[in-house]
């Protein structure tokens, strides 16, 4: 596997050399493919993911399955959940899969603590971390508790927007269903009201969404 250190100094150049080096010595490197599992609730974390490339997609789920979409991760972002857990030796209580072809790396726990002291940079970027995902979090119950579900479809196609910087949506019907946790059918409905008010394109497994991101950009 080929080095770390340009995608680790690319990401975080506002980190100390000696910090990068650390990271780049320690760090186990993983990839994954678009709908892997890469945490799951009930799992005790043992190291810190942080997203190198790719996506990360942070979800909670019920007993059937159903997803409720907390936030994405980009790369050079962390899970701040996980983190909780990972210090705590607590189990995850957030699931996490891969939304693009991703690479993460992960930081053994032990050193969380000590960079926080050795490291100014280190420790402004967890304190940001978790002040990124209260807001996001914040947001994600606003949208819950006060708009309609057709506010909620356009909202989650402008959050993988900003995420993954795609407008075509390649899956089902019933995947979205999954993410908003409602139900397939409710969810074809509101994307046919959707396409004839032309703020979508509908087509076999896929759906164009750039209409709804060029009125709210």
């Amino acid at each position: 596997m080929k080095s770390i250190l340009p995608s680790l100094e690319k990401r975080f150049p506002f980190f100390e050399k000696e910090l990068i080096a650390e990271m780049h010595q320690n760090s186990i490197v993983q990839e994954f493919n678009p709908g892997d599992e890469i945490l799951r609730e009930g799992q005790y974390i043992k190291s810190f993911p942080i997203v190198l490339e790719g996506n990360i997609r942070i979800v909670r789920n019920d007993s059937e399955g159903r997803e409720l979409l907390l936030y994405f991760l980009n790369p050079g972002e962390a899970c701040s959940m996980a983190l909780t857990c990972c210090v705590g030796e607590q189990q995850s209580n957030i699931n996490a899969y891969a939304e693009q072809q991703s690479t993460i790396i992960r930081i053994p726990s032990d050193l969380l603590d000590h960079w926080m002291i050795k490291y100014p940079s280190w420790k402004t970027y967890i304190m940001y971390s978790y002040r990124k995902r209260f807001d996001e979090l914040l947001e994600t119950i606003d949208a819950i508790a006060f708009l309609g579900l057709d506010e909620q479809l356009s909202r989650y196609f402008y959050a993988r927007f900003k995420a993954t910087g795609e407008t075509v949506f390649q899956g089902t019907h019933q995947e979205i269903a999954n993410h908003l946790n409602t139900s397939r059918e409710v969810v074809s409905r509101l994307l046919k009201q959707m396409e004839q008010k032309k703020l979508i394109s509908l087509s076999r497994g896929a759906i164009d969404y750039s209409q709804i991101i060029s009125l709210t950009a």
